[in-house]
């Protein structure tokens, strides 16, 4: 009885371990790729390009900053349908009417100014003007219905807006909070806090901000594990939750912003405790595993030890590669402080475990 308690307790360690150890590895490639996500106009940009990538791809072809050809800018997420058009493997709600034809998309946190409003507009007239280039290049005509529709999609919209740019409710949609404007425009606009909370309007919800995020995700949540978007919508929540922290001088927004996320945050963590277990279970190596994966976390932190202070000497290599796994998550929050070789090197003498 003692030896399978001990088998046991084993089993049951090594499962932390290499729970530990997938959540370790997640925060350490969101940390080396930061600099990357933080050239974006802010975290929920980046969100919101990886939302539409990920519920869009299936349908077609979906390219994030896509370069317009007559000035150095770019367009948020263009989308390309498939042809015959592909139904999605889950309902995605209202977002599926916007995948029905090509798609100029722009996503607004707050707001967007006049001036905003019309450089949008202006990107799906550069696009529409490459068309015709390319048009009159191989002597063809235009087709009516390749010429694209511009979605501007905002947290919020106010009553003024809509009414300078003559917007009404759109007849096609036929839903609170998405807008049409004149039919010349070729354009829509959707009020994400103006949109009703049902199972159809759930997807855009989710970029909304404040309650409206917040029950979203809630809603989110509840959809059975079985939904084609659901565990990778919650890990790109949590993502951005994780982002969010890592960011100076928090705004009152962004502490909202990390309440919201906190469910997701949990469930993506408690996903990822169940399927370390999976993991260890099926393969029935855990050690191996455990090993492989602090394998590849002390490569995360060299790298990102590397990017935070240049070249490291041999000897402090082989004390980072010593490190055990607690001490070494440690290092990986505290070297996001570290400037210079000596950072470490004081860090280091400071923990008489990294000298042995």
């Amino acid at each position: 009885m003692a030896h399978l308690k001990t088998l046991a307790t084993t089993r049951n360690l090594v499962e932390l371990a290499i729970w530990k150890w997938n959540i370790l590895l997640l925060h350490f490639s969101i940390l080396l790729n930061q600099s990357t996500i933080m050239t974006t106009k802010n975290p929920h940009d980046s969100f919101a390009k990886s939302f539409f990538e990920e519920l869009f791809s299936p349908l077609g072809e979906v390219t994030v900053e896509r370069r317009i050809a007559d000035e150095p800018r770019s367009i948020d997420i263009f989308f390309l349908p498939s042809f015959p058009l592909v139904d999605p493997a889950d309902s995605i709600g209202l977002l599926a009417k916007l995948a029905t034809q090509t798609a100029v998309i722009e996503v607004f946190r707050n707001q967007p100014t006049d001036v905003e409003m019309l450089v949008s507009a202006g990107k799906l007239y550069a696009y529409i003007g490459e068309l015709n280039r390319e048009a009159k290049r191989e002597k063809t005509s235009l087709k009516h219905k390749d010429l694209g529709r511009l979605w501007i999609i905002s947290t919020t919209v106010s009553e003024r807006l809509i009414d300078d740019y003559g917007a009404t409710l759109d007849s096609d949609v036929n839903c609170q909070g998405v807008y049409s404007f004149h039919k010349g425009w070729r354009g829509s606009i959707i009020a994400v806090n103006q949109l009703p909370v049902t199972d159809e309007t759930l997807w855009l919800r989710i970029l909304g901000k404040g309650t409206v995020q917040r029950h979203a995700v809630d809603e989110l949540l509840a959809l059975p594990d079985t939904n084609a978007y659901k565990q990778n919508t919650l890990r790109m929540l949590a993502n951005l939750r994780i982002v969010i922290l890592e960011q100076p001088n928090l705004t009152e927004d962004d502490q909202e912003d990390i309440m919201n996320l906190s469910t997701a945050y949990v469930e993506w963590e408690q996903k990822t405790l169940n399927q370390g277990r999976e993991e260890g279970r099926e393969e029935g190596r855990e050690e191996g595993r455990e090993e492989g994966g602090q394998l590849e976390a002390k490569k995360l932190v060299k790298r990102l030890l590397k990017r935070q202070v240049g070249e490291i000497e041999n000897y402090l290599i082989k004390q980072v590669e010593a490190l055990p796994i607690e001490v070494l998550e440690e290092l990986g929050e505290a070297l996001l402080d570290f400037s210079t070789v000596a950072n470490l090197e004081e860090w280091l003498k400071a923990r008489p475990i990294a000298q042995r």
